[in-house]
Order: C-alpha cells, then structure tokens, then sequence
C-alpha cells in the first residue's frame, strides 16, 4: 500500500515536462519510457552509449561531437572562435577571412585547446559523504565541516579513479549536492583546425540578431583530434544526414549544458535578480564601451579585441534576457520553494541565511573582485596568480589544496599555463586600468574606502605592471612554474608581486564566502533534494551543471510576442534578402565570396531551424541528433524567448537555434570547393 502510495504521489506532483519536452537530463535516467509514450521511439541503451561517446566537451566553453572514423570534430564557429582569433595574424587573418586545410598537413594545431570525451560517469555519494553522519545527507555536523570532508574525499575518490581508469576524472554535484557523480574523461591535447567560415557569414547578423530568429549563420567548424602525431582513430561518431529533416521531427540534442538553476528558492532568485545580475550587468557595459572604443581606432585593434567584445556582448544580451525574466510575474510560480511556506530552521530558512551572509558587508562583491579577480580584469594577472599559487599549493598534500590545483587537474592547468597564445600589451593595459578604476569607483560601496592600489593613477599602476611583466613569455612561464616558492619569492615582476600581495587576503576572502555561504547553501540543497528524491526519485533531472546531458524535443516553429508566426526553417535565399534589406552593413555584410557564388547556390538549402530543445549555455556547438544517431545539425543559440530557461523553461516559445548540416555542405562544396572534407562526411 505505501509503495502504491508514492508512485501516485510521484506522478501527482510530476511537473509539466511529462507534456512539454523540457529537461537536461542524465544519460544513466533518460526519460526513456516518456519518449516512447509521446513519440512512439524506443531509445536504447546501445543507442545512448554510442551519442554519449560521439559527443565531447571542447575545453571549458562549449559541446562538439565526433564526425568521423578520422578524429574529425564539429562544433560552432564560435565556440572555436578564440582558438581562430589566436590562430590569425595582421598577414593571415583566418577569423575574417576563414580557413580551409587541403590536407592533412595543413591542419594547424590549436595550443592549449582540449577535447574531452565521457567515458564513465558513476554514482559516487556514498563515498563523498563518508564520515558525515554515517554518510547521509544532511549531515549532522556543521555545513564547513562536512564540506571539509567532502572535499578530501573527492580529493581522494579523483586519485584513485584516475589511477585506475587512466582518465581525467572529476566529481561533480548534482542536485545540488543531492548526488555525486564521478566523471572519467578521455582527453585529448592535440586538437587542429580544419575548417572555419569567415566571421561575417559565422556570425552573420552579430549582435543585433543574437538570441532572434529567424537566423542566417554558417557557425560550424572542423577541427581535428590527433593522437602520437596522427589523426585519432575514434570508434563512435555519428554519422552526416543528407536526407534533411521535417517539421515535426523526434530530434535529440547532446552536449554540456553550464548551468540552471530551476531548483532555486524565491529567496535565492530575488539574491540573482536584486545582486547578481545587476553586478554583471554593469560589469559588461562598461567593459564593451571600453573595447568597442578600442576597435573603432583601427583595423588592427578591431582584430585584437573583438572575439573578446563578441562574447561580451552575448553575455550582456544573456544577462538582460535573465533579468527581465526575473521581472516577469508569470515565473513567480506558488510552486517555487520559500521560507513564507516552509518556516524557520527549514532549508529555505537557510538558504535564505546564506543569501543574507552574501549581502553582508559585500561579501559577495568583494569575493568578486579579489578571489575571482575581476579587479585585475586581464591575463596576465590571471597567469601570474595561478604560478603563485601553484608554487605554494604543491607544498600541501593533495586533499588539502584549493580544488583547480589538486593532482587530477595539473596536467590541464600546466597545459593552459604553456601555451603558446597571442596577449597583446595595449589590450592588457586597457582592461586593467578598466577594472582598477572599477575597484576605485566601488570602494567604499563595497569595502568602506578607497582601495589603496587604486590612490595611484590606475593606468599608471596598469601601465607599470603590465609592461614590466614577463610571465607573458612561455619560457618565463615555465622557468616559474618549475622553480617553485623559491623562483616566485625572488621575483621582482611586478605582476607575480601583485599577485603575491593580494592572496592572503583573497584567500581569506574564498574561506569566509566558502564557510558563510557556499556550503550552508549546499548543505541547505542537499536537504531539498532529499525531499524532492522522497516525492518523485529519477522522474526530475538536475540542474545543467556542464556535464554531458540530452535533451529531446521537436522541430516547431512559434508565434511571437507580437502574433507573428515564425516559421522553423530558413533558406540560403534568405541571407541575401536579409543582406540587402540592411544595405549589406555591417554585421548584415556579406563576403565577396558569398556575393560572387551567388548565382551558384541553391536557394532552397535549409539554413537554420528551430527546435523545442530545452538547452542553455554550453550546449553551443552541441549536435542536433535524429533517431537513427545521425547529425543534422549543430545547435549555437536560443531564441529571445529562451532566455529564462536558466529559470525555468516553457515549449510555447522557448526555442533552441541550430546551424542546418545542409548549409554546412553547400558551404563547403560551393563556397570552399573543400571536397577533401566532403568525400570524408560521405557526400555525395
């Protein structure tokens, strides 16, 4: 009786995901039976091993997937965009001109850029939580505590996986610390470009059609795996499409989505609406005003700041989009958790605590700015402070160091800190003098005075630290690194010496915003997992927390805020209209490449289409997956509409945008003449 009991429970309380197509769910808990019921497919587990191991994270950004036997990788544009924008020169502009390797040996390798496929994933709670409270959550010690053992734990459990299974592995909470999953990652080092488009038809429409539909962007790249110097031999890759797709269409997408925070109380959303992105908000307007006045000086500078300004200008219109989804009273739900419903010593109680703990004396604004660095907004501080805290974290035992430099991510960090990228000076000194001149201006907001760096002329602190700085150079980078506590002590560059002042405090700092807010809010989590587990076990998903997920949904259009019906598909035939209706300005300019094929292409190509996707951040580049594990697409945006999917997500007008493999292949064929690639996806 009390088991029939619950199973009704559980699906009186499912949400509306059982009718709409929401979730970023689990591979080990997909939705298998909901799929079948709704659209009559029979997903496998043969079928989810093979998209699981097809699909890759690339670096710390976005999704790819493997296309071929040969290591061939597709992801967006600009999900590759850096790497492109690192790999161009004033004599060899690729980010503006594109790039097409005619052989293998053309193909550039790209320094510092990882691919990392998942291999194992494997509850792993019961190990985390060992000794807290004979490993149940909520634990019965304090939330620091717990969360120090915790740690060693993890510490330990990434040790002895990675032994074991020779991969890269990580711990990853899930359901807000609910579970624990172990994460194995086959990792690859040597990634190369194969094929980019130029940045006007990667990223055509720039800014004023970002997050809108219709679309018109060619945002794919190739770039390519290598192992021991030659192309990786991959056993599961999805294969191309060539027979197209329809309206109506069972689609799936597969990818690492960065994060949602659905499971969020009212107390926590108001903190993200009344603080946190209002902060960021501010953070991105003054620092696009800044490099768009950059680039407008010259070509030259243009080149150097705008992948940069691109992904500021995401960011801004993302945050905007968030914001104005937190002033919408529809989202305001009766069913979201607070403290006016559940009472004191509730978990909402203290979450609610924790939130306040942030606001309190700005903490949460002076984590910001110290620990996370965004006071010395540029990258070259950002090297020096990870060389000195590598020295010094190397000298503790491994469970005891700050998690980004435990043994199980060395080899990565090391990797990033060799890496051969173009920094270039006048940037460095703009962005810093920027944010030291926001710490100024901030100073008694957030820290009762002035910060005394910022007394001096900021530009000429920047200046100063900037130019006297060698930790730009590979070689000094590594003289550093190796030479340990003693090598950074007896540094006279300005940078490592900035960066020594201001750890102790900032380490500080991470401990108080650790211990105050970041574990009583997990702590806090965990109890509402545990509830919601109690109510309706694996019928929900976790928030997106950049591990691999999947998503299933239809290809629909919409009817807009203004009743307009927005069709599914694009078509090549209408870039030109879209080009000429904008006088082929910019960011609507097409390349003369573009213009002079015109005659050549077919009209009727499908550019990009719409889907019901539940996805957010970090599903760029993600392939659009149709029933039989073939690729007819590459996802690289939402609609205006999808915004608030951090939030919560809704199939009416919430839309996933995706690059159509159609356009991909008339590109290449017509625009490149990049039969090489061709004959490898099986054109015909």
């Amino acid at each position: 009786m009390k088991r029939t009991l619950a199973l009704l429970l559980a699906l009186l309380l499912l949400p509306a995901f059982l009718q709409a197509d929401e979730g970023m769910w689990l591979f080990d808990i997909a939705p298998k039976q909901q799929i079948k019921d709704k659209y009559g497919f029979e997903l496998t587990d043969d079928w989810l091993e093979h998209v699981q191991k097809s699909t890759a994270r690339f670096g710390r950004g976005g999704s790819a997937s493997f296309v071929s036997p040969k290591g061939l990788i597709l992801t967006n544009h600009h999900v590759g965009l850096r790497t492109i924008h690192n790999l161009s020169t004033p004599e060899n502009n690729i980010y503006a001109n594109g790039f097409y390797a005619k052989t293998f040996e053309d193909e550039i390798k790209c320094p510092g850029v990882e691919i990392l496929v998942t291999m194992l994933a494997e509850d792993v709670t019961a190990q985390v939580n060992a000794g807290i409270a004979g490993g149940q959550t909520p634990p019965a010690l304090a939330p620091e505590e717990a969360q120090r053992i915790r740690n060693a734990n993890i510490a330990r459990l990434e040790r002895e996986y990675a032994e074991r299974t020779g991969l890269h592995c990580e711990v990853t909470s899930l359901f807000h610390g609910g579970v624990y999953y172990m994460y194995g990652y086959k990792v690859y080092t040597d990634i190369r470009l194969v094929w980019a488009p130029e940045n006007s038809i990667g990223a055509f429409g720039g800014d004023p059609d970002n997050y809108e539909f219709p679309r018109y962007c060619v945002d794919a790249a190739f770039f390519r795996a290598y192992e021991d110097d030659k192309p990786a031999q991959i056993e599961h890759y999805l294969k191309w499409n060539f027979d197209g797709i329809e309206d109506g269409e069972l689609l799936f997408v597969s990818g690492f989505p960065g994060r949602t925070d659905r499971a969020f109380t009212r107390e926590h959303l108001e903190f993200q609406r009344d603080v946190f992105l209002p902060w960021r908000l501010q953070k991105m307007y003054r620092r696009e005003v800044i490099l768009s006045a950059f680039a407008s000086k010259g070509i030259e500078n243009q080149r150097r700041v705008d992948t940069e300004l691109t992904a500021i200008q995401n960011w801004r219109k993302r945050a905007i989009g968030q914001s104005l989804g937190l002033q919408t009273p529809s989202l305001w739900s009766d069913s979201i958790p607070s403290v006016e419903k559940a009472g004191a010593n509730s978990p909402e109680q203290k979450i609610k605590d924790a939130n306040d703990a942030a606001r309190e004396c700005s903490l949460f604004f002076m984590h910001d700015l110290f620990e996370l660095g965004e006071a010395f907004n540029s990258r070259t501080f950002q090297i020096a402070r990870t060389l000195v805290r590598l020295a010094y974290e190397l000298e503790k035992p491994n469970d005891e160091r700050l998690r980004e430099y435990r043994d199980g991510n060395l080899e990565s960090l090391r990797a990033s800190l060799l890496a051969d990228t173009p920094i270039h000076e006048d940037v460095e000194i703009l962005k810093l003098t920027d944010s030291l001149l926001m710490l100024a201006e901030n100073g008694e907001r957030f820290i009762g005075r002035h910060a005394e760096r910022n007394e001096r002329d900021p530009m000429a602190t920047a200046r100063e630290a900037i130019r006297g700085s060698k930790v730009r150079d590979v070689a000094e980078r590594r003289r550093l690194m190796e030479g340990g506590i003693a090598a950074i002590e007896a540094s006279d560059d300005p940078m490592i010496k900035m960066a020594l002042e201001i750890d102790g405090p900032s380490r500080e700092l991470r401990k108080m915003y650790e211990e105050e807010v970041e574990a009583p809010l997990a702590a806090a989590y965990a109890e509402l997992a545990q509830r919601r587990f109690a109510e309706l076990g694996t019928n929900v998903y976790p928030d997106a927390t950049f591990t691999l997920r999947l998503s299933y949904g239809i290809v629909k259009g919409y009817t807009d805020s203004n009743g307009d019906e927005i069709a599914p598909f694009t078509h090549v035939s209408g870039i030109f209209d879209r080009a000429e209706a904008q006088q082929f300005r910019a960011p609507f300019d097409l390349s003369p490449r573009w213009i002079d094929a015109r005659e050549r292409l077919d009209m009727t190509v499908p550019f990009n289409f719409v889907t019901t996707h539940d996805t957010v951040g970090g599903n760029s580049g993600s392939p659009v997956i149709n029933t039989r594990g073939e690729v007819v697409g590459t996802l690289f945006d939402g609609n205006i509409y999808a915004l608030s999917n951090n939030f919560v997500y809704s199939d009416e007008r919430s839309r996933s945008v995706s690059a159509h493999v159609a356009v991909v292949i008339e590109t290449l064929r017509k625009i490149d003449e990049a039969q090489r690639l061709l004959d490898e996806l099986g054109a015909r």
